[in-house]
Protein backbone atom coordinates (compact mmCIF):
# COMPACT_ATOMS: atom_id res chain seq x y z
CA UNK A 1 0.00 0.00 0.00
CA UNK A 2 1.07 3.22 -0.66
CA UNK A 3 -0.54 6.35 1.36
CA UNK A 4 0.05 9.85 1.49
CA UNK A 5 0.70 11.14 5.29
CA UNK A 6 -1.48 13.48 7.12
CA UNK A 7 0.19 15.70 10.07
CA UNK A 8 -2.06 14.57 12.77
CA UNK A 9 -0.49 10.95 11.83
CA UNK A 10 3.07 12.19 12.24
CA UNK A 11 2.39 14.15 15.23
CA UNK A 12 0.86 10.67 16.91
CA UNK A 13 4.04 9.32 15.90
CA UNK A 14 6.74 12.30 16.75
CA UNK A 15 5.51 12.98 20.11
CA UNK A 16 3.13 9.50 21.44
CA UNK A 17 0.59 12.40 22.96
CA UNK A 18 -2.10 9.46 22.07
CA UNK A 19 -0.82 5.77 22.35
CA UNK A 20 -3.56 4.56 20.95
CA UNK A 21 -3.46 6.69 17.79
CA UNK A 22 0.69 6.55 17.57
CA UNK A 23 0.27 2.75 17.67
CA UNK A 24 -2.53 2.48 14.93
CA UNK A 25 0.03 5.40 12.90
CA UNK A 26 2.86 2.92 13.36
CA UNK A 27 1.28 -0.54 12.30
CA UNK A 28 -0.26 1.49 9.32
CA UNK A 29 3.27 2.64 8.39
CA UNK A 30 4.71 -1.24 8.60
CA UNK A 31 2.17 -2.28 6.69
CA UNK A 32 3.05 0.72 3.76
CA UNK A 33 5.92 0.11 1.02
CA UNK A 34 5.28 4.05 0.55
CA UNK A 35 4.72 6.81 2.69
CA UNK A 36 4.36 10.48 0.57
CA UNK A 37 5.02 13.61 2.84
CA UNK A 38 4.02 16.94 0.75
CA UNK A 39 5.70 20.06 1.61
CA UNK A 40 2.66 21.50 3.28
CA UNK A 41 2.82 18.41 5.40
CA UNK A 42 6.00 18.78 6.44
CA UNK A 43 5.69 22.56 7.01
CA UNK A 44 2.37 21.98 9.08
CA UNK A 45 4.21 18.71 10.72
CA UNK A 46 7.26 21.57 12.21
CA UNK A 47 4.43 24.03 13.39
CA UNK A 48 2.60 21.74 15.06
CA UNK A 49 5.27 20.84 16.64
CA UNK A 50 6.95 24.40 17.43
CA UNK A 51 3.30 25.98 18.22
CA UNK A 52 1.09 23.21 19.72
CA UNK A 53 3.59 21.32 21.37
CA UNK A 54 6.69 23.47 22.64
CA UNK A 55 9.32 21.63 20.91
CA UNK A 56 12.65 23.31 20.37
CA UNK A 57 13.68 23.93 16.54
CA UNK A 58 16.42 21.60 17.07
CA UNK A 59 13.77 19.08 18.69
CA UNK A 60 11.71 19.06 15.64
CA UNK A 61 14.48 19.47 12.94
CA UNK A 62 14.89 15.73 14.58
CA UNK A 63 11.88 14.87 14.47
CA UNK A 64 11.59 15.91 10.78
CA UNK A 65 15.22 14.02 10.20
CA UNK A 66 13.82 10.95 12.13
CA UNK A 67 10.78 10.96 9.89
CA UNK A 68 12.51 11.57 6.20
CA UNK A 69 15.63 9.49 6.96
CA UNK A 70 12.81 6.01 7.13
CA UNK A 71 13.29 4.75 3.44
CA UNK A 72 9.93 4.18 2.35
CA UNK A 73 9.37 7.98 3.18
CA UNK A 74 8.74 10.07 -0.22
CA UNK A 75 9.63 13.81 -0.42
CA UNK A 76 10.87 16.88 -1.93
CA UNK A 77 14.58 16.18 -0.51
CA UNK A 78 15.85 19.53 -1.42
CA UNK A 79 13.31 21.63 -0.63
CA UNK A 80 13.30 19.58 2.79
CA UNK A 81 16.75 20.36 2.86
CA UNK A 82 16.30 24.11 2.72
CA UNK A 83 13.85 24.18 5.34
CA UNK A 84 15.84 22.19 7.73
CA UNK A 85 18.65 24.75 7.13
CA UNK A 86 16.82 27.52 7.77
CA UNK A 87 15.00 25.91 10.44
CA UNK A 88 18.81 24.92 12.13
CA UNK A 89 20.10 28.32 11.81
CA UNK A 90 16.96 29.38 14.27
CA UNK A 91 14.09 30.77 11.48
CA UNK A 92 11.06 29.20 9.95
CA UNK A 93 11.30 25.74 8.13
CA UNK A 94 8.51 27.36 5.74
CA UNK A 95 10.05 29.86 4.93
CA UNK A 96 13.40 27.90 3.53
CA UNK A 97 10.81 25.70 1.64
CA UNK A 98 8.86 28.89 0.33
CA UNK A 99 12.11 29.77 -0.94
CA UNK A 100 13.16 27.00 -2.63
CA UNK A 101 9.65 26.15 -3.92
CA UNK A 102 9.78 30.23 -5.47
CA UNK A 103 13.37 29.13 -6.90
CA UNK A 104 12.46 25.53 -7.91
CA UNK A 105 9.17 27.48 -10.12
CA UNK A 106 11.81 30.38 -12.36
CA UNK A 107 11.79 33.09 -8.82
CA UNK A 108 15.14 35.01 -9.01
CA UNK A 109 14.76 35.77 -5.42
CA UNK A 110 12.92 35.74 -1.79
CA UNK A 111 10.85 38.58 -1.03
CA UNK A 112 10.32 39.17 2.37
CA UNK A 113 8.88 41.98 4.68
CA UNK A 114 10.37 39.29 7.54
CA UNK A 115 14.16 40.77 8.62
CA UNK A 116 14.73 37.71 10.03
CA UNK A 117 13.81 35.47 7.18
CA UNK A 118 15.27 37.25 4.74
CA UNK A 119 18.94 36.98 6.87
CA UNK A 120 18.67 33.52 6.82
CA UNK A 121 17.47 32.44 3.44
CA UNK A 122 19.77 34.77 2.40
CA UNK A 123 22.45 32.80 4.37
CA UNK A 124 21.64 29.45 2.63
CA UNK A 125 22.71 30.90 -0.76
CA UNK A 126 19.46 31.96 -2.01
CA UNK A 127 19.18 35.48 -3.54
CA UNK A 128 16.51 37.76 -1.12
CA UNK A 129 14.81 40.70 -1.42
CA UNK A 130 14.10 42.48 1.73
CA UNK A 131 10.79 45.00 1.64
CA UNK A 132 10.79 47.59 4.38
CA UNK A 133 8.20 50.39 5.74
CA UNK A 134 10.52 52.73 6.94
CA UNK A 135 12.60 53.05 3.42
CA UNK A 136 9.28 53.29 1.55
CA UNK A 137 7.87 55.85 3.64
CA UNK A 138 11.71 58.12 3.82
CA UNK A 139 12.51 57.24 -0.09
CA UNK A 140 9.05 56.67 -2.03
CA UNK A 141 7.18 53.47 -3.21
CA UNK A 142 10.14 52.46 -5.33
CA UNK A 143 12.59 51.99 -3.14
CA UNK A 144 13.08 48.57 -2.10
CA UNK A 145 16.09 47.51 0.01
CA UNK A 146 17.41 44.68 -1.95
CA UNK A 147 19.85 41.57 0.04
CA UNK A 148 21.98 40.14 -2.29
CA UNK A 149 23.86 36.60 -1.89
Amino acid sequence: MKITADTNLLVRLAVNDDPQQAQMARELLNQSELVAVPLATLCEFVWVLRQGYGLTQADAARAVRTLLNADIVNYDKLAAAQGLAVLDAGGDFADGVIAYGGWQLGADEFATFDRRAAKLVQDTGLKTRLLTTDQLASDGPDSIRQNEA
